[in-house]
Order: structure tokens, then sequence, then C-alpha cells
């Protein structure tokens, strides 16, 4: 496995391929039209490659960036900016992913835009619903991960408890022996 989704959602998890947002140097996971393919069947989205383009990756990083977009807006109380929810619109009326129910389980297919068409329709009912209010940015100082916090008392910090939460916790550790 090449991608993480610890975010709890799709949408959530694509916004996070592009790690660091806030860095000198942000890291980028999606790089090339085969780490999207990649992404699509890890992420459960597509079963199969869809054997994505050029163009395909260009519509990605910019749905991606809409999304993340909305999410900001949301987390800092801002009105959702409309050049973001016309780019999330566009998208989220196109075709989605086929599936197919069949005796073993289910099929999902299409292309690389169905696949991001599955997303930006993901993002929609999570910014227009109660999911919204779930939102929540890791509590590491360097992460810009965004999940959703579906916690008991709505009380998680970190995106990942096993990559953030154990930085953070070892961190203070650290600091209280040397004290």
């Amino acid at each position: 496995m090449r991608h993480v989704f610890p975010c709890g959602t799709p949408a959530l998890d694509f916004v996070g391929t592009l790690e660091g947002r806030r860095a000198a140097a942000p890291v980028e996971h999606i790089t090339t039209p085969g780490l999207l393919d990649s992404w699509f069947v890890e992420s459960g989205l597509l079963d199969r490659e869809p054997g994505s383009g050029q163009t395909d990756l260009h519509a990605a990083l910019a749905l991606r960036e809409a999304i993340y977009a909305l999410v900001g807006a949301r987390l800092a109380g801002r009105s959702l900016p409309a050049r973001a929810v016309a780019a999330v619109n566009r998208q989220a009326a196109s075709v989605p992913v086929t599936m197919c129910l069949r005796s073993d389980g289910s099929t999902r297919s299409g292309t690389a835009a169905q696949a991001l068409t599955d997303l930006a329709r993901e993002a929609v009912e999570m910014m227009a619903g109660a999911e919204a209010d779930l939102l929540r940015e890791c509590g590491h100082p360097d992460c810009t991960q965004v999940y959703l916090d579906r916690s008991r008392g709505r009380r998680r910090e970190w995106c990942a408890m096993r990559t953030c939460g154990n930085r953070v916790k070892a961190a203070a550790l650290r600091a209280r022996r040397r004290r």
C-alpha cells in the first residue's frame, strides 16, 4: 500500500495527499497519473486502475484544492469560497462510478473522472450535512491533515494516533523527562 487513509472519508484522505501544507516545501503524494490510479484503487473508489492521464491528474489536483478550500473555510468559520463551490459542484454533476451487485459482492468501475465525481459528491454531502461540524485539523504542529472527529466525546486531537499522536505524546514525555 502506497497511500494512507487516516481521515475517515475518501474526500478528506484525498485532501491529505498534499502533506504539510504550511511547510516551506509541502510533500505531494500524487505526482503522476499512476499514483493517482493507485490512490483510486487503494481508497476503494475503484476496483481497477482507470489508466489516468495528465489531464486527469490536473483535474484531480484542482478538485483536491477546491475541496481543501471549502474545508479550510468551514474550519475558520468563513463563508464557502464561490470558486471552490463552483468547481466541486461542476465535478459532482458528472457521471459517478458504476457499481454492480454480484453474487460474491460488488464491483466499482469507471474512469478517473468518474472517481473524481464520487469524491466531489462526498465533499458536497459532507459540507452541506451534519458531518461538517465534525471537521477537525490535526493537532500536530507540522500536520495539516483534516479528519472527521467521530470519537465518542468529540475529543480526537490527531489525524492518526500511530503517527502524529504518537509523535506528540513521545515529545511530551521527552520534555517531562528533561525537566
